[in-house]
């Protein structure tokens, strides 16, 4: 059994989609408060459809009652913490039953200080870089709501566009993201049908 961790989730669907993929591959999902929704909101369980009862869940007050809980440390191996700002990508990473995914909020992603102190557990989804996928910063920051003066954009050592105040990022989002990881530690751990 592998464990998805939504650090702080803002958007219900998202983790109403996970969830669903939680109980069809036997994986166990982990929330850190505080969480953007309810969990008796009407979208969360419309995107986990009837699986959503099925589901193993635990909730969490913060990052650090949830490495308490689960007899973990704050490098520990198990741990893999899934960020556009890691050099190293999900797939040279050896996974093993019991691992904990760590994905984090739509909005901001991981917090820097948890990503600083642990670089070596730090992994990530390669993506065409945001000048192959997205043709101008001007556009992208329009979308993102960010200063339409691109010069105030920065690039992050993937070629992404970041806003250096808001730091929203261009990616993929929370469920594929999610679901990606986790089948590749799957199909590294023999999940049956693969």
């Amino acid at each position: 059994m592998f464990n998805i961790v939504l650090y702080e989730p803002e958007i219900p669907s998202n983790t109403g989609n996970i969830g669903r993929t939680c109980v069809v591959t036997g994986s166990r999902l982990h929330l850190i408060e505080p969480l953007g929704f309810s969990l008796e909101d009407d979208m969360l369980r419309r995107a986990g459809l009837g699986y959503w009862h099925s589901l193993d869940v635990r909730t969490y007050a913060s990052w650090e009652v949830f490495l308490a809980q689960n007899g973990l440390g704050q490098d520990d191996a198990r741990l893999h913490l899934l960020t556009k700002k890691a050099k190293r990508t999900y797939t040279e990473a050896s996974y093993s039953p019991g691992d904990f995914l760590v994905f984090g909020k739509e909005s901001t992603g991981l917090p820097e200080e948890l990503l600083a102190h642990v670089p070596e557990r730090c992994e990530r989804i390669p993506m065409l870089p945001d000048a192959a996928s997205i043709k101008d910063a001007d556009a992208w920051a329009e979308r993102c709501g960010a200063r339409a003066d691109h010069r105030a954009l920065r690039q992050d050592v993937c070629g992404n566009f970041v806003d250096p105040d808001d730091y929203r990022i261009s990616a993929l989002n929370l469920s594929n993201s999610a679901a990606i990881v986790l089948y590749e530690a799957l199909r590294q751990t023999g999940f049956a049908g693969m």
